[in-house]
């Protein structure tokens, strides 16, 4: 492998690296087992999502009109019980999956949302091949990657929380080299990561090692290296984590490219509310390993759209000495200082007016009144109170 200086520059094209190079790339551009020698290459000479040996031929015709690209059924995963031992303590079996059934169709940014510990990325683990579940199926592009765990490289572009592999390598060079172990040549594993690196504004920090970076910077380096090569699905494990804004919607608008002009199908993990709400064309919400709804983001809120959220700030304690707070305390969500209720229109406008108008109004430092958010379906669906879901 060639390595670059700490100013960024090219690798080498030596011949023993040349011939390294390509008995790597003719391993790595072998097709599937039981497929065609060559596979149909697109505009940009990469394989073609819909018509390349990356589809199965029993999934090739359903996937060319748009069906499911991947199917998940009874899906069940458990940690087994671990006895404690001197300074550790004892861990009870938990069911990370639980019986997860999802199709994820052609095109479409599908995500998980769920609070920390509710199985999101045990599923991703079992969905990318890295995990073997313990009962169930999960097929992509009509691969079996329970049976073969070995073809979601060839697959599918994974993000996943932690990427240190990376950490000693350059932002050019992670990139590039990201490329060429998905089968690239050298011309063509540059171009794509110079491009990438020009759509996230991630050139200026090309030569510099992701180690040194910040963590969005880091966080962003990463996301350019699974963009390079294209994957006809990309999944992405809360891959907006520690970026500021501009860096957000830089991260979309590459998604939204790719999805537009390759037909690339997006999973995203993520307990971001606002991020679901915003990016999301259906959404599952898990909690305790299960999937408690599956809908588009609108849907998921018709379910509690007789509802409104009421949100008190209190300046210090809520003032319970005042009879119309006290009467609310078994009805309320409590964190610090803010109370959040969830009431029907008119129940909310007769708390807000009792409490802007009375005694309370003096400890009152906000208050808010909103239409139900999808952490408010979380709630309403039996979601754990106590691992609310992150709103921003």
């Amino acid at each position: 492998m060639r390595t670059t200086g700490e100013h960024g520059e090219r690798p080498d094209d030596s011949p023993e690296s040349a011939g390294a190079t390509r008995r790597a790339r003719c391993v790595l551009s072998r097709p599937l087992p039981g497929r065609g020698a060559r596979a149909t290459r697109g505009r940009a000479g990469v394989p073609d999502p819909v018509g390349s040996s990356l589809v199965s031929t029993r999934a090739a015709q359903e996937f060319r009109h748009g069906d499911v690209v991947c199917a998940v059924r009874g899906l069940t995963k458990t940690y087994p019980a671990v006895r404690g031992r001197r300074g550790v303590p004892a861990t009870p079996e938990i069911r990370a999956t639980d019986d997860v059934g999802l199709d994820i169709r052609r095109g479409e940014i599908f995500g998980l949302l769920g609070p920390n510990g509710a199985g999101k990325s045990t599923l991703v683990r079992q969905l990318t091949g890295l995990m073997r579940p313990d009962r169930g199926s999960v097929g992509i592009l009509g691969h079996d990657i329970v049976r073969h765990p070995e073809r979601a490289s060839r697959i599918l572009a994974y993000l996943g929380q932690e990427s240190t592999a990376l950490d000693e390598l350059t932002v050019s060079l992670a990139a590039e080299t990201t490329g060429r172990l998905r089968g690239l040549d050298a011309r063509r594993a540059r171009a794509e990561r110079d491009d990438v690196l020009d759509e996230l504004g991630l050139a200026p920090l090309a030569g510099r090692p992701l180690r040194k970076l910040s963590g969005g910077q880091r966080r962003l380096a990463c996301l350019a290296a699974a963009l390079v090569g294209e994957r006809p699905l990309l999944v992405l494990d809360e891959p907006t984590t520690g970026m500021d804004p501009v860096a957000r919607r830089a991260v979309w608008s590459a998604v939204d490219r790719r999805r537009a002009e390759h037909g690339a199908t997006v999973l995203l993990v993520t307990h971001n509310v606002i991020e679901a709400e915003t990016v999301l064309d259906r959404v599952a919400v898990l909690d305790r390993g299960r999937v408690i709804a599956c809908d588009t983001p609108s849907g998921l809120k018709e379910r509690v759209a007789g509802e409104v959220r009421v949100d008190l700030v209190w300046r210090e304690a809520a003032p319970l000495h005042v009879p119309e707070v006290a009467a609310l305390c078994d009805r309320v969500v409590e964190s610090g200082r803010r109370w959040t209720l969830r009431l029907a229109p008119e129940e909310a406008r007769t708390v807000v007016a009792t409490v802007t108008g009375g005694a309370a109004f003096a400890a009152l430092d906000d208050f808010t009144l909103a239409t139900p958010s999808l952490e408010d379906v979380y709630l309403a669906l039996g979601g754990a109170v106590r691992q609310g879901l992150v709103k921003a």
